[in-house]
C-alpha cells in the first residue's frame, strides 16, 4: 500500500475546479409556463370546487 502524499489544500485544489452549470433560456421558459399554468389552474377550477367537494364527496 502507498502511503498519502502530503499536500496543502492549495495544491490539491490546483487541478479541481468546479463549475455549475447554466439552465439553458428554453428550459427557464418551459418552467415558467409550467407555473403560470398551474396557477391559473389553482385558480380557475381546483380552488372553486373545493367547497363543491367539501359538500358532496364523490
Amino acid at each position: 500500500m502507498t502511503e498519502p502524499e502530503d499536500t496543502t489544500a492549495s495544491e490539491e485544489s490546483l487541478f479541481h475546479h468546479y463549475t455549475g452549470n447554466d439552465i439553458p433560456w428554453y428550459v427557464r421558459a418551459i418552467w415558467i409556463l409550467f407555473w403560470a399554468f398551474a396557477i391559473f389552474y389553482a385558480i380557475r377550477w381546483a380552488l372553486p370546487m373545493i367547497p363543491i367537494e367539501m359538500e358532496s364527496p364523490p
